[in-house]
């Protein structure tokens, strides 16, 4: 029941600030502060509904060290957006044909807000987090990562490839962001920066959807698991890969800092959230 309140609290108001940001319609300023409002929000949300469920302070959204671990967060993002970019730029499958919009990477600065921060909350700290008290951190990691994934399936040009895709390097990796740190902070700058790198700066498609030009005109061809496609860089093999590494390396990070939830038989794990940090 407490999974089942806050998930229903969090997604409605996730879905109400994306209806606002969507009736926007790309309008850079109203983008920008409808977007970065409905982020805000769905903080403000998941605060609320944790201390009214759980009886405690959400300390995986303490405001000690936030600025810290969001910027920690936004330059792994943007480093690994920027490595996929250039090995499909190496083989020729990524070309930039010119300037892009300076007004269309505005708007994306509070879409990309608005989504990053309405997804973390729902599905690592929501989400994954509740699960993995009851299952373990590798069976909610697993879990939840493939819902993340199947989750894109109904967006344009989405396919099972995709749906897989997104489930290992973003499910995956920013679940185990979350374990790494025990805070939120660091999978929300991830999240923001790749999804901003890649549409805002380098001017591709994100998850499928079409957007306005970013920074640049960047336009990406050839096959599918080298470029991405249609749906954009996050279904090619490098940016799997990129997401498995960084996985691993925040598992490695987890299991040294002794944050890993193992499911005791008879028991119920420990929350997640009185790890140390």
């Amino acid at each position: 029941m407490r999974l089942l309140k806050q998930l229903v609290v969090v997604a409605v108001v996730a879905a109400a600030g994306g209806a606002g940001v969507n009736g926007a319609q790309w309008n850079p300023v109203l983008t920008l502060v409808l977007g970065a409002a409905a982020a805000l929000v769905s903080l403000y949300t998941y605060r609320w509904v944790v201390r009214r469920t759980e009886r405690r302070e959400p300390t995986e959204l303490a405001l000690k060290g936030a600025a810290g671990a969001l910027t920690r967060g936004m330059l792994i993002g943007f480093a690994m957006f920027a490595a996929v970019i250039v090995n499909i730029a190496f083989l020729g499958h990524y070309r930039v044909d010119g300037i892009g919009s300076a007004t269309g990477a505005v708007a994306l600065l509070g879409f990309m807000a608005a989504a990053a921060v309405s997804e973390e909350v729902m599905f690592r700290g929501v989400l994954f987090r509740i699960i993995e008290e009851r299952t373990g951190t590798w069976a909610a990691l697993a879990l939840t990562g493939l819902v993340f994934g199947l989750m894109h399936l109904p967006n344009p040009n989405a396919d099972l490839w995709s749906a897989l895709a997104i489930a290992v390097e973003a499910g995956g990796m920013l679940a185990a962001a979350y374990v790494a740190t025990r805070n939120l902070w660091v999978p929300i700058g991830l999240h923001f920066a790749w999804n901003f790198a890649g549409a805002g700066i380098f001017g591709t498609d994100v998850s499928g959807k079409d957007a306005p030009d970013g920074l640049l005109d960047g336009v990406t061809s050839g096959p599918t698991l080298l470029s991405g496609g249609e749906f954009g860089p996050e279904a090619s093999l490098y940016a799997v890969g990129a997401g498995v590494v960084l996985t691993i390396v925040f598992m490695w990070l987890a299991r040294r800092r002794g944050t890993i939830v193992r499911r005791k038989r008879g028991s119920r794990a420990p929350a997640a959230a009185t790890l140390a940090q």
